[in-house]
């Protein structure tokens, strides 16, 4: 990001009038197609889902670009609590170690926190480890592998990473 470059980064959320601009991007950042219900369950989520818009500016223009997001589903457990699952969390290339992924993890594990939401999770391939090891940083395990999770691409597999949210340790 260099080049004398100052950015901001704002959180918005995903509604009907721009929810293409999380398809696109899923399109660019994500090797599966995602279905209707996908997008009906983020935009359903609310605040559980939101786009990252880097606000550039330097001497000669200002802009905004869409670099990011997070979309989540809310799951009704038996029982009756509450947990998420993180259904997709991508920036593009050219803007990832900026904390942008941080930034948007830490807001959802924030409102879990104050939702009283004690569970989330996620599916990671089982060869991605940048997204293994950025999520193990936050506190999350490896509790299960599934075989065959995915179709189309290799390898099938994927892990399920969990955290227990406790009131103590929500971003640790």
């Amino acid at each position: 990001m260099g080049g004398g470059r100052e950015f901001a980064i704002s959180l918005d959320g995903v509604r009907d009038k721009n929810v293409m601009q999380l398809k696109k991007l899923n399109t660019v950042l994500f090797p599966v197609r995602y279905n209707d219900k996908y997008y009906a369950d983020a935009l359903a989520s609310g605040d559980f889902t939101k786009l990252v818009t880097l606000l550039l500016s330097n001497s000669a223009y200002y802009s905004d670009i869409c670099v990011g997001s997070i979309a989540c589903r809310l799951e009704k457990k038996e029982g009756g609590a509450i947990r998420v699952y993180i259904m997709t969390l991508g920036i593009l290339a050219p803007y990832r170690g900026l904390g942008i992924g941080t930034r948007l993890l830490n807001h959802v594990l924030d409102l879990c926190l104050k939702q009283n939401i004690q569970e989330i999770y996620l599916h990671v391939q089982t060869n991605n480890d940048d997204a293994i090891n950025f999520y193990k940083k936050f506190g999350f395990e490896i509790t299960e592998t599934i075989k065959n999770y995915y179709t189309n691409i290799d390898p099938p597999d994927c892990f399920v990473l969990t955290k227990l949210i406790t009131t103590s340790q929500a971003n640790k």
